[in-house]
């Protein structure tokens, strides 16, 4: 970042923090949270009681750490709130996706044998946007018409220009008032919806192609996925998954012989269309049905041929971070009364978030809680999720961390070798605010890439 662009404020909190007589202990802390940009702040204390006298061993307190708390990572997955433990939560996901294709982390190796596709499933058309197209390397004009008949707003529904990646106007519609805002929203807020259905009519589609009932195909065939939610420039969500086939018992087993890569992909172009769903703004509209864009990539995932395992992982692992902040919108949500043209935001998406408030004051669409998911452009679903059987999960993760750094604490002596000799812990914890001051923000990102900055021991 340019010093210019930096907070003086920020400058002068920094060089108050480094200058602190606490400073080494308050950098061992961030270090111990990987860099968080906005810790939970903890205030307590810890005794520890030996079980067979009752004698007092050690007394652990926040009163004497820098501050009075203790400070814990917030384990966000955004990256635009904290990067340090998104970049923790992204190794995660690449690890857990990685393995539903590989092997590893409790899976079998075999199961990067099982038929396996990378799927994209896209929104529909909800107006002209603008957008970046190349064939080769070159780019080419946005949306060039010759003769562009004005849209019944006036406007030509044409644009000649070369956007370059980072051009603001990307995913802008070319006229505000011809766009579907009101489609775009409920499409967002159905999608989840969308995917089960879709995922319940791939099902129907393998047990036709197996000759066999659904009952049937459970003895036979697991349909496992994973899958992660992405924002286009327009606002409108389509979802990466990774579809694979397992036999009866999960990726332990293979799937029968007729159940093919080929075999699989057939099912997904056919189920992709059939689904919809069906819902009305109001009684005197008609009933709008949303189903998922034309545009379906399907492509074999095989070390052999098509996409490697490794980028599929690390592509899905990237978008699990993200959220609607390509289009501009807020990480927050935002509330019912904000003054929308107080906010820094475009007017592409504060419409979409004018839409959701309104679309969200109807009662019959109650359920679908807009206006709670508004600065999610009416998004609801879950960003990064997996079928049960795909692979391991973040929670078995972490906790194979935890229990690592427990054995290295037994190793060093820090911890008892056996569980019996445990000392009794008796704990008080209250909560005390989340978050750093813009000064310690900074260092707390040296401190995430650096060993030691400003202190002669780190761990004092």
């Amino acid at each position: 970042m340019p010093a210019s662009t930096i907070d003086p404020h920020a400058i002068a909190g920094m060089v108050a923090r480094l200058d602190s007589p606490d400073y080494d202990r308050w950098a061992a802390q961030i270090r111990r949270t990987g860099g968080c940009r906005q810790p939970i702040n903890m205030r307590g204390t810890v005794i520890h009681v030996d079980p067979a006298t009752g004698r007092r061993l050690h007394t652990y307190t926040t009163h004497n750490q820098p501050g009075g708390v203790l400070r814990l990572p917030c384990k966000t997955r955004r990256a635009t709130r904290c990067p340090a433990c998104a970049k923790t939560y992204r190794g995660d996901t690449y690890q857990l996706i990685r393995a539903g294709l590989t092997g590893g982390k409790g899976v079998p190796a075999s199961v990067s044998g099982h038929p396996c596709l990378f799927v994209t499933l896209t929104a529909p058309s909800f107006g002209p946007v603008h957008t970046r197209r190349d064939n080769n390397g070159k780019v080419l004009p946005c949306h060039p018409r010759r003769d562009a008949t004005p849209c019944p707003h006036g406007r030509a529904v044409s644009c000649t220009a070369r956007h370059h990646a980072d051009d603001e106007v990307l995913g802008e519609p070319l006229c505000p008032e011809c766009y579907d805002y009101t489609g775009s929203v409920l499409f967002n807020a159905v999608a989840s919806l969308l995917w089960a259905r879709f995922a319940d009519a791939l099902r129907r589609r393998l047990a036709t192609a197996g000759g066999l009932s659904l009952r049937e195909l459970r003895e036979n065939l697991v349909l496992s996925f994973a899958k992660v939610a992405e924002y286009q420039r327009r606002g409108a969500v389509h979802l990466h998954a990774v579809i694979r086939l397992d036999g009866p018992d999960g990726p332990t087993s293979p799937p029968p012989a007729w159940a093919t890569t080929d075999a699989l992909t057939a099912a997904v172009q056919s189920a992709a269309p059939a689904v919809s769903v069906r819902i009305s703004t109001t009684t005197d509209e008609p009933v709008r049905v949303l189903r998922w864009g034309r545009q379906l990539d399907i492509r074999p995932i095989a070390a052999d041929g098509g996409l490697s395992e490794q980028s599929v992982a690390a592509y899905v692992a990237k978008y699990a971070t993200k959220a609607a902040e390509c289009v501009g919108t807020l990480d927050r949500p935002i509330r019912p009364l904000e003054d929308l043209d107080a906010l820094s935001l475009r007017d592409h998406p504060r419409r979409l978030i004018a839409e959701c408030f309104r679309l969200g004051a109807l009662k019959h669409l109650a359920e679908l809680r807009l206006t709670h998911w508004a600065h999610m452009l009416g998004y609801r679903g879950h960003f990064s999720t997996r079928s049960r059987r795909y692979s391991t999960t973040i929670g078995k993760l972490r906790a194979v961390r935890a229990d690592h750094a427990r054995k290295h604490e037994i190793t060093t002596g820090r911890l008892p070798l056996f569980p019996e000799d445990q000392p009794v812990t008796i704990a008080r914890w209250a909560y005390a605010g989340r978050g750093l001051t813009s000064g310690e923000q900074l260092l707390a990102v040296a401190l995430a890439g650096s060993p030691q900055i400003g202190g002669s021991d780190g761990g004092r």
